[in-house]
């Protein structure tokens, strides 16, 4: 419980300002307020009847879907380019265009290539997570010992089972680093592309954008809060399967 010290002390600092005429209440909201702007998103919805339970659902299935088609696609290709240095010297320029580009900036040509919905929104998660995952692959690949791979060979491995019991086993790690930072990358654009439109009218980003419509910065900021505190729990639940994947290590994670 000690942890808790710090925020309790900057939520009642907080309200203390609040009411005490040190923080323009229309700007900021007191956490008083806030809690009930989020107990109204939960019982009333914004737009009223579309709860938030439903926006955090419509959301969760956005960054699903982005982020299996990344990694799907990701981790196997780094595989692939970690492992053949001439392939990956054919693919490296064109990587190092791509990879700087902010998955925001992709938001007008998905729009393009998708329409507004769910595709044009999880690609743009999908770019988020997809790089990080593949550039950590490649890293993960590059970092394995050379030895293992002779000793493997030397016990007349295929391409296959080095693959299967060194590549992948040894590369694990990183690969794992890389997808967990891809999913937070992929959390943060999530709310951008749902700010680009959407054609369901649910979404946490959605939610927020129509709670500023009709000025509403308790429930906005309530709105950040719950991005927040998903965006905590996935990563905790991503951070629980990284430690039973690893645990094989000797070292603990």
């Amino acid at each position: 419980m000690v942890y808790l010290i710090p925020l309790i002390g900057i939520l009642v600092v907080w309200q203390g300002l609040s009411v005490w005429g040190g923080l323009p209440v229309y700007k900021l909201p007191p956490p008083i307020d806030i809690a009930k702007g989020l107990r109204d998103l939960a019982v009333i919805g914004m737009p009223p009847g579309r709860l938030l339970h439903n926006h955090v659902a419509w959301s969760l299935c956005r960054v699903f879907t982005g982020f299996v088609a990344a990694v799907v696609l990701a981790v196997p290709l780094g595989l692939v380019l970690g492992w053949s240095r001439r392939l990956q010297k054919m693919v490296w320029p064109l990587l190092e265009i791509l990879r700087p580009i902010p998955p925001l900036a992709w938001i007008p040509i998905s729009i393009l290539w998708f329409g507004i919905g769910l595709k044009s929104a999880a690609f743009i998660i999908f770019l988020g997570i997809f790089f990080p995952s593949l550039m950590n692959t490649i890293s993960g690949v590059r970092a394995i010992d050379p030895i293992y791979i002779e000793a493997a060979q030397t016990l007349n491995a295929g391409e296959k089972d080095i693959f299967l019991k060194v590549l992948i086993p040894g590369a694990l790690p990183l690969i794992l680093v890389g997808i967990r930072i891809g999913i937070g990358i992929g959390w943060m654009t999530l709310v951008a592309a749902e700010f680009a439109g959407i054609k369901s009218g649910y979404g946490l980003g959605y939610m927020i954008m129509t709670a500023r419509d009709i000025q509403r910065p308790d429930e906005i900021i309530a709105g950040m809060l719950v991005i927040g505190f998903m965006g905590l729990v996935i990563d905790s639940g991503f951070h629980r399967i990284e430690k039973k994947l690893m645990q094989w290590q000797p070292v603990d994670r």
